[in-house]
């Protein structure tokens, strides 16, 4: 048991040593705190009890985490799974979509070199060419999703996870828009959050 004097000055008790942890965690006393152990003689600082002395250890980060970085908000976590589960998923169907194609164009190209009347010939690999260009720069867009996504799930770079969503809103990226257009939204909703934003590292 143990008698302490509170914020105000005042004498109070004896309180039990649960009493006073949880005084310590409300903040009402801290390690400065003058306490009168049972049978001692004299007011001691509480932060000088050895029996409380965890209760002002400083607070070691959880495992794997990095001195100085936020711990990872499992509860910000659950609200971006759906939204970064979306992302990939956009950014594996365009691929996909594009790869196809590319490989269609190419073989479009050369195909029609072969078959066609050399001024056709021209004009259909200068449209082919456009197309190749075209699916290889969507398949690096899809890429940079995937990146976006997946730092999004770890709660790492907010600004790839801005970006990652940005480009699932492009036409070009999903068949038909109708996958990266919902998901991009959805991210971008989820992503402008205040706490969301905070639990970023």
């Amino acid at each position: 048991m143990y008698k302490i004097i509170g914020a105000d000055q005042k004498e109070y008790g004896p309180i039990t040593a649960e009493q006073i942890r949880q005084w310590i965690i409300e903040g009402r006393a801290g390690a400065q705190t003058q306490v009168l152990p049972e049978g001692a003689a004299e007011w001691r600082s509480l932060g000088s009890l050895p029996e409380f002395a965890d209760a002002f250890a400083p607070k070691s980060p959880p495992p794997g985490a990095i001195a100085g970085e936020p711990a990872f908000d499992t509860r910000v976590a659950d609200q971006l799974k759906g939204p970064w589960i979306g992302l990939v998923v956009t950014a594996v169907l365009g691929f996909l979509f594009q790869l196809a194609a590319l490989l269609m164009n190419v073989l479009g190209v050369s195909i029609g070199a072969m078959q066609q009347r050399q001024s056709e010939a021209w004009i259909n690999m200068f449209s082919g060419t456009v197309g190749i260009i075209s699916s290889i720069l969507t398949m690096g867009i899809a890429v940079l999703i995937l990146f976006g996504a997946l730092r999004m799930s770890k709660l790492r770079s907010y600004g790839w996870a801005i970006a990652a969503s940005i480009l699932a809103l492009a036409p070009c990226v999903s068949p038909c828009c109708l996958v990266g257009l919902p998901f991009g939204i959805w991210a971008l909703v989820v992503l402008a959050k205040p706490e969301v934003k905070a639990a970023f590292r």
